[in-house]
């Protein structure tokens, strides 16, 4: 069987938006023109929230394409950027509100840090209420490049029922579930269309010198003129289409896949951009790994160059099957070729982003996954099925980076972290359906920490006769407060042989060893122990003896030395638009924090970084307030400051 259909190499689009623009829907009607249906929910209003990529491969009008379905929610926002690293070119889905135009400023931003072509494809336009140009308006804040309209739509009675091609000139109406069919352009639409060609033929204009002087002769252009710059102008990132249409209806597509059939760079094109040279042995990137039950492990890989068979050997592995997905189902392929996207078998040691090849090859760029943002405590409700969690958390990490898992030792839990409650939720559904795990969740202890104020002399005593030899040790210690961030010391001031050379470590390993647990239950840090006088027996006296000794004068010592409670403080950067900026403030202050200052964030135009110390005790749920506050776009990072006396309601650590 046949990679790649004829036609033009294949190519890679990826669908993105923030969630509810209709991404899915539209995926699901871009497959349905192309011949190529996907499943989807029998009843469209229980359709489940996209918690992870879907590709589906597909033939229109004799090209080759991979379509990438993107999570539209913050929480999964990796999924979509490690798709970015694998496409020609992306379509943002937004909808046509415009005070939902900030909900796709980070994604604007995104694509232009990655340098990825992108038109804009306003969804659900058959819902449009007021003016397309306040949408647009709202949407070039945040925008890179210009943004040129493509399409004017055509009102009814105030509803969209369909549009006018701003280049062809040619108006369509929209039919539900069918293609649209071709109108006269109404007379009441001709000032409007002339309008948005003007000002699209205005911005080709300022890179296109003959295109200028034409204007300038008051020449008009042809269209193929037109479409020529426009390809060029969006594949060198210059300007960003914007097309019309309704995933829904159906109404738009066709017009969207000829978009994307004659813009869309080749994968030669986007193998340059990424400074990958045409010639050398084959060359593929990881974006995406999957554990598919029967199938094992699949890598989604995108091959920019050369063409691979199934069988090779790829990064050192014999590479066990090459899958496409028409109908979003896998399917089994002898060869993929330069611009496919296909699914790797059994590639085990190969992890998402790796670059490989038949040889040792430098590796392509590839997004680190965010740092975490809100964690969960994860017990099995059997403790027999500690060991398959554990291999189901590696698998889970390894398909999701943006996933981690932390094994601490202070209380012994495993704390699973991610990117939000949602994420996580997730992922937990997924450990109970695919691995038949049970698990229980909890908040995430907080690593307090205990040191003292006073400083004390302990004298601590074991004598003990229990029938031949006894067990006998004096230890006379002083415990005294460091510096924060000094730590534990112990100091030996013995003289006169008091406590012997040889008994002297045991004192020293058992003080530590007290430390670890102080009266509230928590590890002691910066405190020096000083070891100044004992005494021993020649025959009773042993290291556990001296151990037991010190351990007792360390309990009763560090209860008498006026022990108080840490806790760690984080310092935290918080990335809200600016409007949010105050709201994020009072949601620091309302936690403890200490605001440092904020500012505009570099290179974010509109959004602002507010720096504060924050005790680690309040972050648990900071993040699901924070965006509940400004419209799931705000974020933050954090890393641990320092220690300070506990202020909250710490309470001690049970027994």
């Amino acid at each position: 069987m046949s990679a790649t259909p004829t036609g033009r190499e294949p190519r890679s689009v990826a669908l993105i938006g923030p969630a509810g623009a209709g991404k899915s829907t539209l995926f699901e009607a871009l497959m349905d023109a192309a011949g190529s249906p996907v499943k989807r929910p029998a009843d469209p209003r229980n359709r489940p929230m996209t918690t992870e990529l879907r590709l589906g491969h597909c033939t229109y009008l004799g090209d080759s394409w991979a379509v990438i379905d993107c999570p539209g929610s913050v929480e999964f926002a990796h999924e979509a950027t490690a798709a970015l690293a694998a496409v020609d070119l992306a379509v943002l889905v937004c909808e046509p509100a415009p005070a939902r135009a900030l909900s796709a400023a980070p994604l604007l931003k995104a694509l232009a840090d990655a340098g990825v072509p992108h038109l804009l494809f306003i969804n659900k336009i058959d819902t449009l209420e007021g003016s397309l140009r306040d949408t647009l308006a709202a949407l070039q804040a945040y925008a890179a490049a210009p943004l040129v309209l493509r399409q004017v739509p055509i009102a009814d009675g105030g509803a969209v029922t369909g549009y006018v091609d701003v280049v062809s000139e040619r108006a369509y109406r929209y039919r539900k579930g069918q293609p649209s069919e071709l109108i006269r352009v109404p007379s009441a639409m001709t000032e409007a269309e002339r309008e948005a060609k003007s000002k699209l033929v205005e911005t080709l204009a300022d890179h296109d010198d003959a295109l200028l002087e034409k204007v300038l002769e008051d020449i008009a252009p042809t269209p193929s003129e037109l479409y020529a710059d426009l390809r060029k102008d969006l594949a060198a990132g210059a300007v960003t289409e914007v097309l019309l249409g309704s995933a829904d209806l159906a109404g738009g597509i066709r017009r969207l896949w000829k978009a994307l059939r004659h813009d869309t760079p080749g994968v030669a094109e986007t193998a340059s951009r990424k400074g990958i040279v045409p010639e050398g042995p084959p060359l593929l990137q990881v974006f995406r790994t999957v554990h598919a039950g029967h199938t094992g492990k699949l890598s989604w890989a995108r091959v920019w160059r050369g063409a691979v068979k199934d069988g090779v050997t790829l990064a050192g592995t014999r590479l066990g099957g090459i899958y496409r997905a028409p109908g979003g189902e896998p399917t089994k392929v002898a060869e993929a070729v330069a611009g496919d996207t296909v699914l790797l078998g059994r590639l085990d040691p190969v992890a998402t982003g790796a670059t490989i090849s038949i040889v040792a090859v430098d590796p392509l760029p590839f997004p680190a996954a965010p740092p975490p943002v809100f964690a969960l405590a994860v017990t099995t409700t059997d403790r027999k099925d500690d060991v398959k969690l554990s291999g189901a958390l590696q698998k889970l990490t390894e398909e999701d980076p943006s996933l981690s898992v932390i094994h601490t030792q202070d209380s012994g839990e495993t704390v699973l972290a991610g990117q939000g409650e949602m994420h996580l939720n997730a992922t937990l559904d997924r450990l109970a359906r695919s691995y038949g795990l049970k698990l229980t969740t909890a908040k995430p202890s907080v690593p307090y920490r205990e040191t003292i104020r006073g400083a004390v002399h302990q004298h601590g005593r074991l004598k003990r006769q229990t029938g031949g030899h006894g067990q006998f040790a004096d230890v006379k210690i002083d415990i005294a407060p460091r510096e924060r961030g000094a730590g534990f010391a112990f100091i030996d001031k013995v003289v006169g042989g008091a406590v012997p050379r040889n008994f002297i470590p045991a004192v020293g390993e058992a003080a530590a060893e007290a430390a670890r647990k102080g009266p509230f239950g928590y590890p002691v840090v910066d405190i020096a122990v000083t070891l100044t006088d004992g005494q021993f027996h020649s025959v009773d006296s042993s290291d556990m003896a001296f151990r037991t000794a010190t351990q007792i004068a360390m309990k009763e010592g560090l209860a008498a030395a006026d022990p108080v409670l840490l806790e760690p403080i984080d310092r935290v950067s918080v990335l809200v638009p600016n409007e949010f900026t105050a709201r994020a403030q009072r949601l620091l202050t309302g936690r403890r924090g200490q605001i440092l200052g904020y500012a505009e964030k570099p290179g974010w135009s509109g959004w602002d970084e507010v720096e504060a110390l924050v005790p680690q005790a309040e972050l648990h749920d900071f993040i699901i307030e924070l965006r509940s506050q400004t419209m799931g776009l705000g974020t933050y990072r954090r890393a641990f400051d320092h220690l300070a006396e506990s202020r909250g309601e710490a309470k001690p650590r049970a027994a």
